[in-house]
Order: C-alpha cells, then sequence, then structure tokens
C-alpha cells in the first residue's frame, strides 16, 4: 500500500487483447490523518471518465500537491471533489471527443469546458455556498502548478484562464453569534459543577479498588475487585465481559450502576458496565468537556488550542499561570500569563454562593485538569504529553488510553449541554463562548479592541467578533444615546411662557429653571433676539461657548435656550409667513432638512394660542407696528 504523498498505477497483465488506453491508467491515492485521529484514504479513478487523460493529469498534481503542501484532510477531499466535478462535466460536454481532453492539447478547447463547468458549477449547491469558489479555485491551482512545471505542457488558452480572476461567487459566510450572558452563566456554573463531581467520582473509584483484590480471588460480580483488577492493569474489559454472567444473574449493587431511569437494563449491559467502572478511575470523553468550557471562558483563546495544552505548555507562577499556545493556522507559539485570586471553588460551590461571577482562574483550572488526567497520561504514552487524554472503551472491548476527541460521535459538545440540562439557542458550537469572551472584554474595557484583540490583530477581531449580537445592541444604546444627548442639547426647542407665568415677581419664572436675574431680564425684554427671547445668546449649542450666537433668530425655535412669550406672537406669525414662502420655493427634501424642526415646533407654538389672540396679532401687524427683522441670508435661499 502506497505511504502518503505516493500513487500507484495498476497495469493489468498483457494479453492478446490490451486493454483500452483508459483501462490502463491506474487510480491515484493520498492518505490523511483527520482532525479526530482518524486515517483517511482519498482515491481518483481516472479510468472511471471519458476525459481519462486529463483526469491523471490532475490527480498527478494532486498527489505531489498535497506531499509538497502538507494538507490537511478535509483540504485533500476539497481537490478530490473538484477533479471528479470536473471530469464528470467534461464527459458531459465533450461526449466522445472527451477521451481526447487533455492539459496540453489545445484541441478540443478544454479552457471552454472549465469555463462552462465554472459557470453551471453553483447550480450544485445552495444559494450563498462558499463551496462552488472553492472547488474551482482547487482546479486553477492544479492548473497553474502544472504550468509552472518546465518538463510539462499546458496550452496557452488553459493557462490563461488558470491564472485570471474565477468568476465562480465566492459565497457567505455565516458568522456564529455568542452566547447570551444567561447561557454563558449557565455552561460555566454547570462545567464547575460537572469538574468538582469528577474529582468526587474519581476519588471514590481509586478508594474503592483499594479496598479490592483479583477477581479470581474475590468476584467477578463486586465492584471493588473489578475496580481493582482495572486499576492493576490485571484485566481487561474483554474479560470482564467474557467472565460476567447474564445481567439477569447480578447482584442489585451491580445492576443499578448502569439501570435506566425507567428502571430498564440495556440491550449491552456488560459493555455498558465496563465503560462505567473504566469511569470511576479515569476521565471520560464526555468528562473533559467541562475543562474545555472553562478554559476557553477564562482565557478567551479558541477551544482547539487550550485542548492541546501540553505539560511542558503549562508554567505555574507565584500568582498564577503561563500557557504556551499553538495556533495551528498562523503556524505560531505564544505565550499568555494569568493571574489567579486566591479562592476555595469547593466551599463556593458546596455553600451556593457561586452567584453572579464565574471564578476565573486559568491556573486553578490547569491545576485541577493536570490532577484528574494524571493517572491517565502515564497510561497513554503521548508524545507531547497532552493535558487532554481521556480512557476509552472502543467497540472491540479494548481499554485506550488516548488524546481527547471532543468530535467523537454520541459524546460531542451537544450531547454534553443536554446530558447536564443546559439549553441555548442556535449551534451548539464551544467557538461562540469564545465570541461571548472576546464581547465580554470589549464592554468591560469600555470599547476598546486593543484589549480585546489579544491574539490577533485588531482588523481580525473588527471582522469576525464586531458582528455579534451583544456589541449591535450596545452600538444601537450608544448611537441613541448619543443622539438623544445632542437632541436635548441643541435641538430640544423653545420653552412657552403662558400669560399668568409673566409677573412683576417672576416667582413663576424662576420655578421652571431661569434664575431671579434671568427672569426680570426677560420680562424687561432685554434678552429679546427678535423671534423669541434668549436666556443665555453666549451659551448657545450652534457657536462655541463665550461668543454671541450666529444663527439668531433663524434658529431659536429649534434652541434650548429660546423662551417665548404672548407678545411675542406678531412676530412668531411674521415667521411663520416667511417660513410659508420658503417652502413654497424650496423643493420639500431641501426646505425639511433647512426649515423643517422650526417649521413643526413654530407651528405647535401657534397651535396653542388662542384664535382671539391671533387676530388681534394680525391686526397689529397689518396696522403697521410689528416688524420682522431676518438677516438677509433668510431671504435669499433658493434651492440649488
Amino acid at each position: 500500500m502506497p505511504r502518503r504523498g505516493e500513487f500507484r498505477r495498476d497495469f493489468p497483465d498483457a494479453g492478446p487483447d490490451p486493454a483500452p488506453v483508459a483501462d490502463r491508467i491506474g487510480e491515484r491515492m493520498v492518505r490523511t490523518t483527520s482532525a479526530t485521529k482518524r486515517n483517511l484514504t482519498n482515491r481518483v479513478l481516472p479510468s472511471a471518465y471519458a476525459c481519462s487523460q486529463l483526469a491523471a493529469e490532475l490527480a498527478d498534481e494532486w498527489v505531489e500537491y498535497v506531499e509538497a503542501a502538507g494538507l490537511t484532510a478535509g483540504t485533500v477531499q476539497s481537490y478530490q471533489q473538484a477533479i471528479s466535478s470536473l471530469c464528470a462535466s467534461v464527459d458531459l460536454q465533450l461526449g466522445q471527443a472527451a477521451s481526447g481532453a487533455s492539459l496540453g492539447r489545445d484541441q478540443p478547447d478544454l479552457a471552454r469546458a472549465v469555463a462552462t463547468w465554472e459557470r453551471t458549477l453553483p447550480s450544485g449547491f445552495p444559494a450563498g455556498s462558499m463551496r462552488p469558489a472553492i472547488l474551482s479555485g482547487a482546479i486553477r491551482v492544479l492548473v497553474r502548478r502544472r504550468a509552472e512545471h518546465p518538463e510539462r505542457t499546458v496550452a496557452a488558452r488553459v493557462t490563461a484562464l488558470a491564472k485570471a480572476g474565477s468568476g465562480v461567487p465566492a459565497g457567505e459566510y455565516e458568522e456564529l453569534d455568542e452566547f447570551s450572558w444567561e447561557e454563558k452563566q449557565a455552561m460555566v456554573r454547570t462545567a464547575w459543577t460537572a469538574v468538582v463531581a469528577l474529582e468526587k467520582r474519581l476519588a471514590a473509584g481509586w478508594e474503592r479498588a483499594g479496598r479490592g483484590q483479583h477477581p479470581q480471588q474475590g468476584s467477578w460480580t463486586g465492584i471493588d475487585d473489578l475496580l481493582w483488577g482495572l486499576a492493576h492493569g490485571e484485566i481487561t474489559p474483554a474479560r470482564i465481559s467474557e467472565v460476567l454472567p447474564p445481567p439477569r444473574f447480578w447482584p442489585e449493587q451491580l445492576r443499578k450502576c448502569i439501570r435506566r431511569p425507567d428502571g430498564t437494563m440495556p440491550h449491552t449491559a456488560r459493555t455498558v458496565l465496563t465503560r462505567w467502572l473504566v469511569a470511576q478511575l479515569w476521565p471520560t470523553t464526555m468528562d473533559l468537556h467541562a475543562f474545555r468550557v472553562l478554559l476557553v471562558d477564562a482565557t478567551g483563546h479558541p477551544p482547539e488550542e487550550v485542548s492541546q495544552l501540553t505539560e511542558e505548555g503549562v508554567e505555574f507562577t507565584p500568582g498564577g499561570v503561563r500557557l504556551t499556545l499553538v495556533r495551528k493556522r498562523a503556524k505560531r507559539r505564544y505565550y499568555r500569563a494569568f493571574k489567579d485570586v486566591s479562592l476555595e471553588l469547593a466551599d463556593v460551590i458546596e455553600t451556593k454562593t457561586f452567584k453572579d461571577q464565574p471564578r476565573r482562574e486559568p491556573g486553578a483550572i490547569a491545576r485541577r485538569l493536570m490532577q484528574v488526567t494524571e493517572r491517565t497520561r502515564e497510561l497513554a504514552h503521548e508524545p507531547d504529553r497532552k493535558l487532554f487524554v481521556r480512557a476509552v472503551v472502543d467497540v472491540d472491548r479494548e481499554l485506550k488510553f488516548c488524546e481527547w476527541n471532543p468530535e467523537a460521535p454520541l459524546v460531542r459538545f451537544s450531547t454534553w449541554l443536554k446530558a447536564h440540562g443546559v439549553t441555548v439557542e442556535g449551534k451548539t458550537d464551544i467557538r461562540r463562548l469564545r465570541k461571548s469572551t472576546k464581547v465580554e472584554r470589549v464592554v468591560t474595557s469600555g470599547g476598546h479592541i486593543s484589549e480585546a484583540a489579544n491574539d490577533h490583530h485588531e482588523q481580525t477581531f473588527k471582522s469576525h467578533y464586531a458582528q455579534g449580537t451583544t456589541l449591535r445592541v450596545i452600538s444601537g444604546e450608544v448611537i441613541n444615546s448619543a443622539q438623544e444627548h445632542w437632541l436635548k442639547q441643541a435641538v430640544e426647542g423653545p420653552t412657552v411662557v403662558t400669560q399668568s407665568a409673566v409677573s412683576e415677581d417672576s416667582t413663576q419664572l424662576q420655578e421652571i429653571g431661569l434664575s431671579k436675574q434671568e427672569a426680570a431680564d426677560l420680562i424687561q425684554g432685554e434678552l429679546d433676539m427678535g423671534v423669541t427671547h434668549c436666556k443665555n445668546p453666549y451659551d448657545s449649542p450652534y457657536s462655541p461657548t463665550g461668543e454671541l450666537c450666529a444663527v439668531a433668530p433663524l434658529r431659536c425655535l429649534e434652541c434650548r435656550n429660546a423662551w417665548v412669550l404672548p407678545s411675542q406672537l406678531p412676530q412668531l406669525l411674521l415667521f411663520s409667513d416667511h417660513l410659508e414662502r420658503m417652502r413654497n420655493r424650496l423643493s420639500p427634501p431641501r426646505f425639511t432638512a433647512i426649515w423643517g424642526q422650526s417649521y413643526t415646533n413654530l407651528q405647535a407654538v401657534i397651535t396653542d394660542r388662542s384664535d382671539e389672540g391671533i387676530r388681534l396679532a394680525r391686526k397689529h401687524i397689518d396696522d403697521g407696528g410689528i416688524a420682522l427683522d431676518l438677516p438677509l441670508s433668510a431671504h435669499v435661499e433658493f434651492d440649488g
């Protein structure tokens, strides 16, 4: 069997009637290791396509590229899928002429066939999918790689197509939203409870194992003896399953260990029992989810990084811990120091004082993780000495101590949440917890992105983390607060004074916000600005403090400093006539932008006046005793 990076060509035995060329082109094979430590074999069989020569050329480049670049299992599969998809499309387009298709030939026109394949590729995927662009890009990479090889010929049109920009839409990536504050609190609280329960369970299990003896001298149905045998490596889960009698003959203390909530026994009782026994001595896959939740919440670093921590990567300091983290995508190693606060967690949990603020001490979490997995790490023989190791009984009833696999079937993060009664909205993705921690840091730091983006660039934070619901809500609140503040400061409008409030002693004016001197000046007309009176023309929201207001009287009806007295009704009516003329001259959008707020406030003031008061004010205007002085700019505006 070929090693990774090699390919195999299988030729049939020579005979009097040799097989066609397409049948003599053997499969290409690449072996990779997935993120779950499974060995994967990816194959391309050129003879399965009419364009076998084209498939073989692309497959050769694929095999060599995988070896040279060290591609991950997922990327390898993408290239395999792209080759298969293109070759199937070429067969369909060219028919019998597909047998002559080759990257090095001008005929048939392979560039046109590839372009057609790219044009129709998105139709086979959901709208907005990123997959078509990935497949198209994979073929272009292989073609460009072949074109750069000095001994391999690629047609000029195909080379030009590969070097040009792809016409396949890039698709849309749906960003994960962070967990809500309540959901995150529930997860952290549950994780701490699970850690304490795990520590008690393992302590009790090893205590029972210390009281047992070999089952041959003791009993094969005694829990203490079975635990002793597993702890000392004297028996195996397979041996336990072979020797145990049928479940109906088990003693009650053995049966209740695996009895279901409804009182029934599982069909695979022996296997379930062996896994239960192993879980009394070593942490299982489900147990380690709690530690990952706590480390992601406490450090704010990606879950794939904290779950790859090693013994050498944890250095305890007097004030906390120093972690060595590895970012695989960026291929770099970096270090982070965290401070701890002295607090006994067990007492906090048991006394139920663990309320609003979760205990975030990476040093304490790492120390407890190392204590829990100490025996497992000694038996795992992991060369990297990783902290996240587990004990598992596989389908062959073999006991293994190996690296933790959080994506193992039936024990994923979603299963852990469900088992502990934690419900969340949306996807049950642990990466959302990291986003929640990042958002909290932004809120705590008052919006300083540099403090939250402590393990990547600020631009990455803005494009990846700033799209969450929490930050959007906060941004909306900030905008609303700013708008409200501005409206209160500048566009709150004038204060309208009734006739009864204007008195010689100015008592009522003082009660509604004026000082004694300001009230006296207002009554005497010393603050008259033409259309309204002004509380302080040197404190205008439209001009620098200390300078005389530059927009009076045109913006007085939009100003918080303006006070409207009953005696100013004639000036208000004249100003209303002026605005009506401007309303006829300007387009509606232009009028609204310039005079809309003043017009609205003015109409509200006039509406509150009595018909008799308005009639008398008009009479004063007609008699010629009232005039309105406006700046020249108020008369020459036009809709540009």
